[in-house]
């Protein structure tokens, strides 16, 4: 992953969320820290960026959108923003379940402009958090809360890996995680653009180095996401981008392989949500354009 890349996925994430939680009621998930980390310039470029991208990202509602704000709020509730929302919404809710189950570690692979800690100071009595990224984008993070003012508290630990020419397992064992302790793994947005081997090696590792009942959160797409009979526009249009990006979408999963592949790792399915499942959690009764994105699956697994 090039430099400028690596940041600026991190920071369209982060500006989604900050959207969200500046414009948006109800919350699916309120990260209402993170717009302090996007400079103004930054904010304003990509709602310009994002609101002339509608005839792309939602031509059958462009004819509507009379105003660049309509424009914005319609290509981020359709295409930019369902997915990070809820995955992120998922992600949080099973850490802190887990902590209650005796959790101690929080390691989250490509954290991006992640705000868990500073958001959630109460938990910090109980666990220790690592974020891995690639240096390029966690050297931006830090100058950013740098910017805000924020504070660093001690059992926040970065860890630089570049995760397509390093072992960020060799990354973690070399910091002060702990294998002796429970931990949970946020690994999310990450699955589409492994091989199926590249995934079950990296479930393998991370097993390798966790203590039994240790969970992992992901993401990923299933078997009918190539398929344009069996995908919707928006579907298209994320794989579209991904190619375009350079960094194309290289696999899917049936349930069948799944199941088999977290066995082949040491884990097992403890929860499955269907993007019908989803939609009943995180987007039912909702009077705007959010809903589940068609063919992604959040899955919750243990290592056993």
């Amino acid at each position: 992953m090039e430099n400028n890349k690596a940041s600026f996925t991190a920071l369209m994430t982060a500006y989604g969320r900050a959207y969200h939680s500046i414009n948006e009621s109800p919350k699916i998930f309120d990260d209402f820290l993170v717009k302090q980390l996007i400079t103004e310039e930054e904010y304003e470029g990509i709602s310009n960026n994002l609101a002339g991208s509608i005839n792309f990202f939602a031509p059958d509602k462009a004819q509507s959108c009379k105003d660049k704000e309509s424009a914005l709020k319609t290509v981020i509730q359709n295409q930019i923003a369902p997915i990070s929302l809820s995955r992120s919404r998922y992600t949080e809710d099973m850490l802190k379940l887990s902590i209650k189950l005796g959790v101690k570690q929080y390691v989250i692979l490509g954290a991006g402009f992640d705000t868990f800690v500073f958001r959630n100071t109460e938990l910090l009595n109980y666990i220790d958090v690592f974020e891995l990224d690639h240096p390029a984008t966690q050297e931006l993070k830090l100058n950013r809360i740098k910017m805000a003012g924020w504070e660093i508290p001690e059992n926040l630990h970065f860890i630089p890996v570049d995760f397509s020419k390093n072992n960020f397992i060799e990354a973690i064992k070399n910091s002060t995680f702990d294998t002796n302790k429970l931990s949970f793994y946020s690994w999310l947005g990450v699955t589409y653009y492994l091989s199926r081997n590249e995934t079950l090696d990296t479930l393998k590792s991370i097993g390798n180095i966790s203590l039994k009942g240790s969970s992992v959160v992901f993401d990923y797409p299933d078997c009918n996401i190539f398929d344009t009979n069996k995908t919707t526009r928006r579907v298209q249009n994320m794989i579209h981008a991904a190619i375009q990006s350079g960094e194309p979408m290289k696999n899917c999963y049936s349930n069948t392989e799944l199941i088999s592949d977290l066995e082949e790792a040491g884990f097992q399915l403890y929860e499955h949500l269907t993007p019908v499942e989803i939609e009943e959690r995180y987007f039912k009764g909702r009077s705007d354009d959010y809903h589940a994105f068609e063919n992604v699956n959040f899955a919750l697994v243990v290592k056993e």
